[in-house]
């Protein structure tokens, strides 16, 4: 299962570099053409929260189309550490999202995700050419992020 591991330090404390992370249905304001959504009534907020997140192109009128991806909590420890399972039917897999402190003031954001890849053989095939592609979109988003988790009020 091909892995993808980004990282970026933050300027800000653990708890508000979570409470940035977490903070679902603001995602789209750093993370590159994708807006994410508690798909529960929960928040996303805990294990077995429920997760859509939708990349693609945004219309007019705000609205997104694109590749849906489904996800599920399945480990929560604030201010550490998310884990999701992707349960869509192209995007699928985990991902971890890891908040390190770095002192009182500052973090260490470290996003990975473990795919397994579409279409058999050919995605596997395909990866080496899309990994520097997705590779440069997460860390271009964890750039942002920095910026949003430093600034995050919430």
């Amino acid at each position: 299962m091909p892995e993808l591991v980004e990282q970026v330090e933050v300027d800000a404390p653990p708890e508000r570099v979570w409470a940035a992370l977490v903070d679902w249905d603001r995602q789209g304001a750093w993370m590159l053409f994708t807006d994410v959504r508690s798909d529960d009534g929960t928040g996303g907020q805990g294990v077995g929260g429920r997760l859509a997140a939708v990349t693609g192109v945004k219309l007019p009128g705000g609205r997104r189309v694109g590749v849906l991806d489904r996800m599920l909590i399945t480990g929560w420890t604030p201010p550490e550490v998310v884990h999701v399972r992707h349960t869509g039917r192209v995007v699928r897999g985990t991902g971890t999202f890891e908040v390190r402190p770095r002192g009182e003031a500052a973090s260490t954001f470290v996003w990975t995700e473990s795919l397994d890849l579409p279409l058999g053989v050919l995605g596997r095939l395909g990866w080496p050419l899309v990994r520097p592609v997705m590779a440069a979109g997460v860390r271009l988003s964890l750039r942002r992020f920095a910026a949003f988790a430093r600034d995050h009020r919430g």
